[in-house]
C-alpha cells in the first residue's frame, strides 16, 4: 500500500520548490534564533541594539528575517549582548573571534585560537 504524501511532500519533489524552500528557510534561522534568545533573555529591540552598538533598524529588521545578511561584526557584538563567544571550529582547532578596542577606541576583530581537547 502507497502512502499518501502530504502536499508539502509533494511539493518539496520539485527542485525549484525546494530550492526557493531551503534559501527562505535558512533565513528563518537566524531571525528565529534572534527572536528566542531576545525572548529568554527579556531583551528589547532598544536594549540590545544599545549594547550591541548597533542600530535598532538593523536589529528589527534581521529579527524580522527582512534583513538576512549580517556583517561578522555585527554578528560579534549580537552574540557578546548576550553573553556568547563566536566560534568557528575545525577539527581539533578553534578560533575564537571578538572585537576589541584599543586605547585609541579603533576597534578590530580579535581571533584567538584555541585547541580543542
Amino acid at each position: 500500500m502507497n502512502k499518501l504524501l502530504s502536499t508539502f511532500e509533494r511539493k518539496m519533489k520539485n527542485p525549484k520548490f525546494k530550492k526557493a524552500f531551503d534559501k527562505g528557510y535558512k533565513k528563518l534561522l537566524f531571525s528565529e534564533l534572534m527572536i528566542s534568545i531576545m525572548k529568554g533573555d527579556d531583551v528589547s529591540i532598544r536594549n540590545l541594539a544599545k549594547e550591541a552598538n548597533i542600530s535598532k533598524s538593523v536589529i528589527q529588521n534581521l529579527r524580522s528575517g527582512k534583513q538576512h545578511d549580517i556583517k561578522v561584526s555585527n554578528l560579534i557584538k549580537i552574540a557578546h549582548a548576550f553573553g556568547y563567544a563566536l566560534i568557528l571550529q575545525k577539527g581539533n582547532e578553534r578560533l575564537v573571534l571578538e572585537e576589541t578596542t584599543t586605547k585609541d577606541s579603533k576597534k578590530h576583530l580579535r581571533v584567538e585560537t584555541v585547541s580543542a581537547a
